[in-house]
């Protein structure tokens, strides 16, 4: 027992590395995983306390678990079993494609990041490039929405700050989930994205394994409490106008459910900018048919160093009002229609109450006029309008204050001129004025020059 023996240098490190490695996989790591799922418990129970809405048991389970629970469901094991048969391939390869569509999908979140890290940095951008404004809502109406219900926040998307200035304003109600499409999977954006919970579509996916394992994820999240956020004309407004739904995430969040068991309740959201950070190329897009948007990160690096620049300088001014409206909620126990039918009344709802904010109604009524019109005027057709809207609607206390934030934003960016002669769109700049006028024109009637 006492012999020696002598072995190389090599391979005692290798012994070593090995039994390292074994030490912790066995030991060390479970006890890590431990700590930290005893911490992140702790976490969750205390956010509970405050939040109006807690944290499902479901969003907390492990990405690993989740996949596992998703791969093996029944429905998406049929789903396997007819996709192999349609593409003529062994039922384990399908297996194996939905193995990586469901990675592909189900988020890792983390409760810490989210309200520790997300929380903060939207609530800080939020507040750097905006006013931001709540308008009024039925806030007892909201906090009727029993806790268990599944809460479905259903946006307007006119900017990828939607996403941020929503977390923010709903951050004391519950985390969001988010449905996003394939502009965020970039690493490592991607992984960020992840862990706050969002889960990751193909929004023009054809392939039909996809869309059953990606409608099983979403009905599985919504069965189990999960609040969510959806932006149902699935891509930006290229014209400024709420867009007609698509119905894909709908069909999945309403067919199946049980509303004995768990009722789902729609909370449509409205939104608007003063200012949309990406206006010209959506313009841009909507002109030439192209929805690959060309933005490189060399342009966000360059507008983070300009506003960083004027902010030193201390010429930095915020890009006006942003503005969010919760309307009235619909359960889905109490609709009696069809899928289509709630799609349309919901984006009814959001439309009827998207805000009537400084630049939008300005650029509305110099579009109505020809593009040319005084001062006085423009004040007068403002405060007819304002006159027309419910109360609370628009921020601006008065036409003469709304007309005033209105063009000193329009003339900054160089839309607008104003003269001896009167108030006049700047040559070659109604595209992108028809574009903020859109966003209200069924508020205003407004019939816009092209």
């Amino acid at each position: 027992m006492g012999t020696m023996v002598e072995i190389p240098l090599w391979a005692l490190v290798l012994i070593v590395l090995f039994a390292a490695v074994t030490f912790a996989s066995h030991f060390l790591f479970p006890s890590v995983r431990w700590f930290f799922r005893r911490r992140m418990e702790k976490v969750v129970a205390r956010l509970n306390e405050r939040l109006e809405r807690p944290i499902q048991p479901f969003k907390l389970a492990r990405r690993h678990d989740m996949i596992q629970r998703l791969i093996y469901d029944p429905e998406v094991s049929r789903a396997i079993a007819a996709h192999a048969k349609a593409r003529g391939i062994p039922e384990n390869v399908a297996f194996e494609h939905a193995r990586a569509y469901a990675r592909e999908i189900v988020p890792s979140f983390s409760a810490s990041l989210y309200f520790g890290f997300a929380i903060r940095v939207t609530r800080l951008l939020s507040r750097a490039l905006y006013d931001v404004h709540l308008g009024p809502h039925d806030e007892a109406a909201l906090r009727r929405i029993d806790r268990d219900d599944t809460l479905v926040f259903v946006i307007n998307h006119r900017s990828n700050m939607d996403y941020v200035l929503v977390t923010y304003l709903a951050a004391e109600r519950s985390a969001l989930s988010y449905a996003v499409g394939e502009w965020a999977r970039i690493w490592p954006l991607s992984r960020l994205i992840r862990a706050m919970g969002a889960y990751f579509i193909r929004r023009k996916s054809r392939d039909e394994l996809y869309r059953r394992v990606l409608a099983r994820y979403v009905r599985m999240a919504t069965d189990g409490g999960v609040a969510q956020a959806v932006f149902p004309e699935g891509g930006l407004s290229l014209t400024g106008e709420v867009q007609q739904p698509r119905l894909g995430l709908f069909k999945y969040i309403v067919e199946g459910h049980d509303t004995a068991a768990r009722d789902v309740v729609f909370v449509p959201v409205s939104l608007n900018y003063d200012r949309v950070l990406e206006d010209r190329i959506l313009v841009t897009a909507g002109q030439t048919g192209e929805r690959r948007f060309r933005a490189r990160i060399s342009v966000v690096l360059r507008f983070i160093a300009r506003s960083l620049w004027l902010r030193v300088r201390g010429r930095y001014h915020r890009f006006g009002t942003a503005s969010v409206n919760f309307g009235t909620p619909l359960a889905l126990s109490g609709f009696k229609g069809d899928v289509d039918e709630l799609a349309e009344e919901l984006m009814q709802r959001i439309k009827r109450n998207v805000p009537a904010l400084p630049v939008p109604l300005v650029a509305a009524e110099l579009l109505r006029s020809g593009g040319a019109m005084s001062r006085a005027e423009l004040e007068a057709d403002v405060a007819q309008t304002l006159a027309s809207l419910p109360q609370g609607q628009c921020p601006c206390d008065s036409a003469a204050d709304l007309v005033a934030q209105g063009m000193k934003a329009l003339k900054t960016r160089g839309l607008v001129s104003e003269g001896e002669d009167g108030v006049r769109v700047v040559e070659g700049e109604k595209p992108l004025l028809s574009f903020y006028a859109a966003s209200v024109a069924h508020l205003t009637g407004a019939s816009q020059a092209s």
